[in-house]
């Protein structure tokens, strides 16, 4: 027996040391399907923000709070370095905005109250409880440091009558009425309702130094009847730079914006840059004589699609240094897993140490990466090169060290850091880790193919997990919204949850998509939707004759511009056994004369309906319900300004009603065009079970009761 020992015990060293050799791989442990469920387990990092000694990294943390069925958001920060484990800074459940002093000794960072709006708070590195900086009666806006780190820019909206009437007794303060009295056209937005009119954005500073007797009163730097938003200090902090739109009834003309300073104590706006087009934000260059900034120069006719660029404007003249780059300088891919809060959109610009470059995001054919673009030269050199989606970055201020987070098709929340000298990109840490490692997830595969024209059309395909090339499954074809946005190389949980569940996902880039030129994004204005249609059935044909999807078991979704042309494609085509269509719009002209933001300007429609009814009657899917034979389910959320039920889904399902056609309408309370991406978590399960289940009746002949007749 002890021989027998000895043997056992000498097999596991020998065991373990081939494992350790690499020659011997653990068994993986069993992996589950992803569910639908999995959403409330996710984590993102948003907003990460690079200490300017390049050591740390603070970021907002969003996770699902099940219980009270929202999103919460907390400060955390971690070393700079791979492999580093991540501290709590904050405990708070709405934190946010973080951003580093320029002795990265101090973070600022936004919270709200209980009832109350978000407020500038500081928090020393060194340790101590959060001190609170600002109390405007309408908060406060994302802090900016002043470069000798003692003032803090900001925007907000409160206004010297706020201020007196804060001062007041509670008893004493006037009751706001709540009758709008609307005389311009842009009155409401998606997300936020009504609006204030009379209300603006303006610039204030406020001292950076907590004394005893408490923090300095904030002060107002600009006011009137146009915002200012996000500001950036000049390198000499003397003044504050911004691009505004300062056009009254700006939604008549094609897009506008020019860059404006003032200085930092107040005065008269000097007008920095000029051009026909907008300009959307400000970057001062190191010795502050040039602004970069992205926009986009339109000469020639309006159009739908307009490619965002670099642009680099010094003494009144703007330079377009991208105009001829196919890439998009933004993050245009469309996912469900982006950050549903806390920020950390991929629009910021850097510029290097002596001012000879500029970095920025792009994305190309759907990939998302980091780009140097000479200003002077205007050659675009590629920093990053992954078939990825970097979804936010920050810099250093000399450029040297960038963090970012980074999303692929089978993982999302990464954080890493890039050395911009080497080009090293090291993965610091993941906040999905755990979760990923106990379930399959499918690794999209890219394909291309030729439309009925020729034009070459990119296209992911997710297919089921333990996938059989020899087994014929049901297809589900994805179309993107916008109709100007991508699918590219990003987790979609959405695309993964159908997969696990038995089904082919395509999810093509049709023509008008954007990332792939100025040409082929606008090549569909005046005739959306069109030619994007024979696009995506292009993609069903491709696929079929690929051996592995059953045409007789197929679906198309698609939410916003995708429901537009999930509704057009099953009134052109009877190959489709279900369609969920979502967040829709099905009758042009109810749907301008509806939504939030007021198309006046020719890039849609060359008039307005009243003037050229049968161009939106030709354009619009209800025109054809009566040529419908699929089944279909209508997804909408009730509070979505952006794409109105009246002029969308309930429009549709009125009239396959009057048809007596099978349908269904399920109704989301309270949820916005963001549904999707953003709405209440136990929303978004629920309406991912509907989309399923609806596919699950058609498709492969479930019983699904709910969605029959009494």
């Amino acid at each position: 027996m002890l021989r027998a020992m000895k043997s056992k015990s000498i097999l596991a060293l020998a065991a373990a040391f081939l494992l350790f050799a690499g020659r011997v791989r653990p068994e993986p442990a069993a992996r589950r399907p992803i569910a639908e469920t999995d959403l409330l387990k996710l984590r993102w990092i948003a907003d990460p923000q690079i200490s300017p000694d390049g050591r740390q990294i603070a970021y907002v943390l969003v996770t699902v709070n099940e219980k009270e069925d929202r999103y919460e958001t907390s400060l955390w920060c971690v070393a700079a370095e791979e492999g580093a484990t991540p501290r709590p800074l904050t405990n708070g459940t709405r934190d946010a905005a973080p951003r580093w002093s320029p002795d990265s000794r101090i973070l600022a960072f936004l919270r709200p109250g209980e009832k109350s709006p978000a407020q500038i708070h500081l928090l020393s590195m060194a340790g101590g409880e959060p001190r609170k900086l600002t109390d405007l009666p309408k908060g406060a806006s994302t802090p900016v440091w002043s470069p000798d780190g003692s003032t803090i820019a900001f925007t907000s909206s409160t206004t010297s009558q706020d201020l007196a009437d804060q001062k007041k007794p509670p008893a004493d303060k006037p009751k706001k009425s709540d009758v709008h009295v609307v005389t311009q056209a842009f009155f409401r937005l998606n997300g936020l309702g009504d609006l204030d009119l009379a209300e603006h954005d303006h610039i204030w500073t406020v001292s950076a130094t907590i004394g005893p007797d408490g923090p300095a009163s904030p002060r107002p730097v600009t006011s009137g009847k146009y915002d200012e938003p996000t500001p950036a200090w000049s390198p000499d902090g003397k003044r504050l730079v911004f691009s505004a739109d300062r056009t009254d009834e700006s939604y008549y003309f094609p897009q506008d914006g020019n860059v404006y300073s003032v200085p930092a104590e107040g005065g008269k706006l000097t007008t920095l840059a000029d051009i026909t087009g907008p300009i959307t934000d400000a970057f001062p260059s190191p010795d502050g004589s040039r602004i970069a900034s992205h926009g986009e120069a339109l000469n020639g006719p309006t159009r739908s699609y307009d490619k965002v660029d670099l642009l680099v404007s010094e003494a009144g003249k703007t330079r377009d240094l991208t105009l001829e780059s196919e890439t998009d300088f933004t993050n245009f891919i469309g996912t469900d897993t982006h950050p549903p809060s806390g920020g950390g959109d991929a629009q910021s610009i850097v510029w290097t140490a002596d001012g000879s470059a500029i970095l920025a995001v792009g994305t190309l054919h759907g990939t998302t990466n980091l780009f140097r673009i000479d200003v002077k030269t205007r050659a675009v050199d590629s920093l990053t090169n992954g078939a990825h989606e970097i979804v936010a970055f920050s810099a250093t201020p000399d450029a040297s060290r960038v963090a970012m987070t980074i999303d692929d098709g089978s993982h999302l929340g990464d954080l890493h850091v890039l050395d911009t000298a080497t080009r090293r990109l090291v993965r610091v840490m993941g906040v999905n880790d755990e979760l990923l490692r106990t379930v399959e997830v499918s690794v999209p595969e890219k394909i291309a193919y030729p439309s009925f024209d020729g034009t070459k059309i990119e296209a992911w395909v997710i297919k089921p997990p333990r996938f059989d090339p020899k087994k014929k499954y049901p297809l589900i074809l994805n179309a993107h919204g916008g109709p100007h946005i991508a699918y590219g190389e990003s987790f979609v949980h959405e695309f993964q949850w159908m997969a696990a569940k038995g089904y082919v996902v395509l999810a093509p880039n049709p023509r008008g998509s954007s990332s792939y030129g100025q040409e082929f994004g606008n090549s569909i204005q005046y005739e959306f939707p069109g030619d994007d249609y024979k696009d995506l059935m292009a993609g069903v044909d491709d696929l079929i004759r690929r051996g592995y999807v059953d045409e007789k078991k197929l679906g198309i979704t698609g939410g916003s511009g995708g429901g537009v042309l999930t509704s057009w494609a099953i009134s052109h085509t009877n190959r489709f056994q279900a369609a969920v269509s979502q967040r829709s719009i099905s009758d042009w002209a109810g749907w301008w004369y509806s939504l939030d933001v007021p198309i006046y300007n020719a890039a849609w429609f060359r008039q307005y309906p009243f003037q050229d009814a049968e161009d939106y009657r030709r354009r619009s899917p209800v025109t054809y319900v009566d040529r419908i034979s699929t089944p279909l389910m209508l997804i909408e959320g009730e509070s979505d300004l952006r794409a109105p039920t009246n002029s969308g889904g309930g429009v549709m399902f009125r009239a396959l009603k009057a048809l007596h056609k099978p349908t269904a309408m399920v109704l989301f309370p309270g949820e916005t065009h963001e549904l999707s991406r953003s709405g209440k978590p136990s929303h978004r399960i629920e309406r991912l079970r509907h989309i399923l289940n609806w596919f699950d009746k058609y498709l492969e002949g479930k019983p699904m009761p709910e969605y029959d007749l009494p």
